[in-house]
């Protein structure tokens, strides 16, 4: 007889979505004005999620559905990384929904349903669970790009992403088909015994791993698939800013790094320079094109889409120092996007504005903002003692390690320019005067301080005392590169 299936192992997903769905009934009998009051339930109840699963699941490893849902160390980090990741943009949302958005109960349960998308990613052990995971985000973001209903570069934004994003996913359902037919397999593990075997990949294989690549591109915006990231950062709702630039890019790469390491590792050198390529152009051309943006929006899309080469820098160098690279890098990131995204959010709550000139003078309107956007853009920019040093020293080693010195060479390069327009954010806050008229002190709230203090915070730890984020991210990536000494590669 077949194994049972332990359904409870499921049980963090299931709180999830029935978290969400209780969102969306509670809407039915608030009050307008009481309707603030479904934010707070959304992002506590993340938090007792959170509480539940880390015991619940800590030390699980189990294969469920014949391979097809993991149960493991790895997708309990990207699990409970995700829900803090939806729990802080749900908080970060609250004033700005209150102002400028209609419909809240919608707005969080949809939250809430990427976020049982992304831990549902990092969770997948075969292709098409991963797509359907995939998709499930991807349409909850589509919704929440578009959400501000009266702005009309919302809705364009929406139109964009939906618009590539369906042709993305056609080129990634057609690359599985593909790389199905060639192997005879969508499970990793079976993938892995697969190329174990056969040694070279065949022409219609590299052509499915291509347009595999290709899609996953589009939905993690590296170049040359980056096209709507810029639009659709600029026209989305500000913390629907915040949660694509950070959100998607968790969740794509938790499950690039389990697809490459458990399904593809054994044809590294036949697919690794195509990573690597895609990883030099993706960081060079987003920190070049983020010179020219006058927009703060815009120019984090930029940012953003330069970040993703420092990721796909592990990726094309994978190991077991890369991995926990990745994955410490992964963390940097969302505590310092989050940090300068929710400072960004105060500021054009009582301004709004989001020009990187209105920005001028912040320093002496709001010092805490001006200190926190400043101390996020240089972490984003790698300078030591944030975390954005010790995250990108990882990555660096790695690629070094691997024989792509020439890469991390690349990835110095790109540092270096993101931090001139890094630089030039700091300039319009601390020397160019504010605008007449527009002199008044921030008034920022209580919640939103708090948030931007605590990833203030977090960015300035992992920069000084990277070690307990290690160790447990070590952990993790053991499951899925189990050959690996990870105790030889940690920053202590």
């Amino acid at each position: 007889m077949p194994a049972e299936v332990r359904f409870d192992l499921l049980w963090p997903e299931f709180l999830v979505a029935g978290l969400a769905f209780a969102i969306f009934t509670l809407d039915f009998f608030l009050r307008p004005e009481r309707k603030n009051i479904l934010g707070w339930i959304s992002a506590i109840g993340l938090l007792y999620i959170i509480a539940f699963t880390i015991p619940f699941l800590n030390d699980e490893s189990e294969s469920l559905f014949g391979g097809l849902y993991r149960v493991d160390d790895y997708a309990l980090f990207f699990k409970v990384l995700s829900m803090a990741i939806g729990g802080a943009v749900i908080l970060g949302s609250i004033h700005y929904v209150g102002k400028y958005l209609t419909h809240p109960g919608e707005y969080y349960a949809i939250i809430l349903l990427s976020v049982l998308a992304m831990m549902m990613m990092a969770a997948s052990g075969e292709l098409l669970t991963a797509y359907l995971s995939l998709e499930l985000l991807s349409f909850c973001l589509y919704i929440l790009s578009g959400f501000a209903l009266h702005d009309r570069k919302s809705s364009e934004a929406s139109v964009k992403y939906i618009l590539l994003g369906a042709f993305s996913s056609g080129l990634l359902l057609y690359g599985i088909v593909l790389m199905y037919g060639a192997m005879g397999t969508t499970n990793f593990a079976e993938m892995a015994a697969f190329l174990d075997g056969h040694g070279e990949i065949n022409g219609r294989l590299l052509i499915g791993l291509t347009l595999l690549v290709t899609g996953l591109g589009f939905k993690m915006a590296a170049v040359p698939f980056h096209m709507w990231a810029p639009d659709v950062y600029e026209g989305a709702p500000m913390p629907i800013t915040a949660y694509i630039a950070v959100g998607s890019k968790v969740a794509a790469f938790a499950l690039v790094l389990r697809l490459f390491a458990e399904g593809l590792l054994p044809a590294i050198d036949q697919w690794n320079i195509l990573i690597a390529g895609m990883a030099a152009v993706t960081m060079l051309f987003g920190n070049v094109v983020a010179l020219a943006q006058t927009n703060i929006k815009r120019m984090l899309a930029y940012s953003s889409v330069g970040q993703v080469g420092f990721l796909l820098m592990g990726v094309a160098s994978l190991s077991t120092l890369s991995s926990n690279g990745l994955m410490v890098h992964l963390v940097g990131y969302s505590a310092t996007n989050l940090a300068v995204f929710f400072a960004i959010i105060a500021f054009y709550n009582y301004t709004g504005k989001e020009e990187i000139s209105d920005f001028a003078g912040l320093a002496s309107r709001s010092p805490f903002l001006a200190a926190a956007i400043t101390i996020s853009l240089f972490s984003l920019a790698g300078l030591p003692f944030l975390a954005g040093f010790v995250t990108k020293f990882y990555l660096f080693s790695a690629a070094a390690a691997e024989d792509l010195l020439w890469l991390a060479g690349v990835a110095m390069v790109a540092s270096l320019i993101s931090l001139y327009y890094y630089l030039k954010v700091a300039r319009q806050m601390y020397i160019s005067p504010a605008t007449e008229g527009e002199d008044s002190t921030i008034k920022v709230p209580a919640l939103l301080y708090g948030l931007v203090g605590v990833m203030v915070i977090i960015v300035i730890l992992i920069g000084l005392y990277p070690e307990p984020l290690v160790n447990l991210i070590e952990d993790a990536t053991a499951v899925i590169l189990p050959g690996g000494d990870a105790s030889a590669l940690s920053l202590r």
